[in-house]
């Protein structure tokens, strides 16, 4: 590809999904910087069902990609489905500033994502010609787009919300939304076209191969252990976020910290973070010592484990009184936390992305969006038993929950080898 054909080294597309995601990241965690606050505090929920709302639409986001990556597959295509949906999700944003369209509004934001969601990751791989070396960090590079939107997002939203009002801040969400699709719309000549659909009868699909028989029972097991995993992460917006309004000591510089901004740490450590992780892992390949993706993963579960552990600790040391915690600790969290987290989300969908078939890339990664929907809906179950338990036996039940994933990943990936490896069975064609 020639120089005048790239932005930054990678190609112009990779910069206009980069934005598009962004600014969709931004509406959409502007949006869950302050959602668990505005049902405690300003509609008066209880704990419980809040936390039983938050992981509903926390999963709902993640099962309408499901019907929405097969919708653009056979119907719609990447570019009308990434449009409708960008419209919906801006819609329901600004639907949000309203009290009684509360419900609705997710309602409204989910199907919108649901269209939105797979199709935009769906189009990375296809920037790239066969064997191209720079492919392989091209879902670190998208997925700090992701992170840089995720950090804005609380600083700005939440700062709206906290300080103004929470309508402001949802409406600041819906704004976001609407630059995501000015971006696409006007960057679409740098995107990969739509695979054409014809309407001619579908042929019959060719026999899995026994390496395609393999990779998708390798596949079913890495969603059931990343379902497990999400049950943990997913509370940094749910139950961490009730933990930390009134445990950590928000005093610096003669200010208080808004609590919506502990949201960006996390997202403020992935773009400090991935470039470092993308030169090691690039030299390591170069080098033939390559991690595989399997391995990572699970190094980046039993890490998540080890960050909420760490947090257990920090408790039982300082006392379980109100702000008994500096606010450095929670930073010094965030950073193992996010440090790990990129040892599996990013990778995993680069997973998902590498082995999908042409013609249904955005069903594929619609399924590595369904470990999402179940381990989000089973996060706001379990945030629901926190009024029941200590926070440190709720925070070192997560560090199980996660180490378990790691365990699990990594024995899929021993399995996955040791087929690998074996001869491939011949089909009985007389059967």
């Amino acid at each position: 590809m020639r120089d005048h054909d790239t932005w930054f080294g990678q190609p112009k597309g990779l910069t206009i999904l980069f934005l598009t995601e962004m600014w969709e990241k931004f509406s959409f965690f502007g949006m869950r910087a302050l959602q668990i606050y505005y049902m405690t505090k300003e509609l008066h929920f209880t704990q419980a069902f809040s936390s039983v709302v938050f992981g509903a639409y926390a999963a709902g986001v993640y099962l309408t990609p499901i019907a929405g990556g097969l919708i653009a597959d056979r119907w719609l295509g990447r570019r009308k489905a990434v449009i409708i949906g960008g419209a919906l999700m801006a819609l329901g944003h600004f639907m949000m500033a309203f009290e009684a369209l509360f419900f609705p509004a997710m309602v409204v934001i989910a199907v919108g994502n649901g269209l939105f969601l797979p199709n935009l990751p769906s189009q990375v791989p296809l920037l790239y010609p066969k064997g191209d070396p720079r492919a392989g960090a091209a879902f670190n590079v998208y997925y700090v787009g992701i992170n840089l939107g995720a950090f804005l997002a609380p600083l700005i939203c939440g700062t709206l919300g906290e300080v103004y009002g929470w309508h402001y801040g949802f409406g600041a969400a819906g704004v976001g939304m609407c630059l995501g699709l000015a971006v696409y719309t006007l960057g679409g000549k740098h995107l990969p076209a739509d695979a054409s659909r014809t309407a001619s009868p579908p042929q019959a699909a060719p026999a899995p191969s026994g390496d395609g028989r393999g990779n998708i029972r390798m596949l079913i097991g890495v969603a059931l252990a990343v379902m497990l995993f999400r049950v943990a992460y997913e509370q940094t917006g749910n139950t961490f976020a009730v933990w930390a309004d009134t445990a950590i000591d928000r005093q610096a510089f003669g200010l208080t910290i808004p609590v919506t901004w502990f949201q960006s740490l996390n997202p403020m450590f992935v773009f400090l973070i991935s470039p470092l992780l993308v030169r090691v892992w690039t030299r390591r390949a170069a080098a033939g010592r390559a991690v595989p993706a399997l391995a990572r993963m699970s190094m980046g579960a039993i890490g998540v484990g080890v960050a909420y552990a760490m947090l257990a600790a920090l408790i039982v040391a300082s006392g379980s009184g109100a702000h008994a915690i500096g606010w450095l600790w929670v930073v010094a969290f965030f950073g193992i936390f996010t440090l790990a987290e990129l040892y599996i989300l990013p990778v995993g969908l680069g997973l998902f992305a590498s082995l999908a078939p042409p013609r249904f890339a955005a069903t594929t990664i619609a399924a590595w969006f369904f470990c999402s929907f179940t381990g989000n809906l089973l996060s706001g179950l379990v945030g629901a038993v926190w009024e029941r338990v200590t926070p440190q036996g709720f925070f070192l039940l997560l560090a199980a929950i996660c180490i378990s994933s790691g365990v699990a990943l990594r024995g899929i990936d021993r399995l996955h080898r040791a087929s690998a490896a074996l001869p491939a069975r011949p089909i009985d064609k007389t059967a």
